[in-house]
């Protein structure tokens, strides 16, 4: 099978800033003035760093309270899931699913893709290696939608203040939540899809 030459065999690399083709002679972007690297440097570490860091936060995400809730005198602190037990209950099942899918499916789905992708790219695995750099662009896509869970406890919050004799507060299980979204988002940019080709590039070689 001929295959077309690949940019290191021609002498080029993309700019991580701005895309534009360089030469590896050139120690910065002729365009942006960036440092220009064949590859992410660390990709490996610094992705398995901060996946594992987001996988530790996760826990007291979940295990610690998120936000306190006050209704008429009687205050109770819920953790994610006793707070989507809540709204569904109280029949706000669509709050309670949006901040199920955000809290726990969307995280999940992180750490099972990246760590899949991690482990056979270090493998130098050819299984689906197209559909594995799909699933990097979906977990790139969905990881902006992973602070819903934040911003859902903030709109609460918000809205129970005009009720009377009424309250809701953040607690600190939401700022590690907010961590973890933080640290997954870190991992896939530095993570480098390219690394999934290189078993090609290698069997080739």
């Amino acid at each position: 099978m001929n295959l077309p030459p690949y940019a290191g065999q021609l002498g080029l690399c993309l700019c991580h800033d701005c895309g534009y083709a360089c030469h590896f002679c050139d120690a910065h972007c002729p365009r942006c003035d960036a440092l220009v690297h064949r590859r992410k440097p660390n990709s490996y570490a610094r992705t398995w760093a901060l996946l594992i860091a987001a996988i530790v936060f996760y826990i007291p995400a979940n295990t610690l309270p998120v936000m306190y809730t006050d209704m008429f005198g009687s205050g109770t602190e819920n953790t994610i899931l006793s707070g989507v037990i809540e709204f569904w209950k109280g029949g706000s099942w669509d709050i309670a699913l949006l901040i199920f899918i955000a809290s726990v499916v969307v995280p999940c789905i992180k750490f099972f893709v990246l760590g899949l992708l991690l482990i056979t790219a270090q493998r130098r695995s050819r299984w689906a290696m197209r559909e594995r750099a799909r699933l990097y662009r979906f977990v790139e896509l969905i990881g902006y939608w992973s602070m819903l869970d934040v911003l859902v406890v903030a709109l609460v919050a918000a809205l129970v203040q005009f009720q009377a004799l009424s309250s809701i507060e953040p607690r600190i299980g939401i700022l590690f939540f907010g961590v973890v979204v933080v640290l997954t988002m870190m991992a896939a940019m530095t993570f480098d899809p390219r690394l999934i080709w290189d078993a090609e590039e290698y069997d080739v070689r």
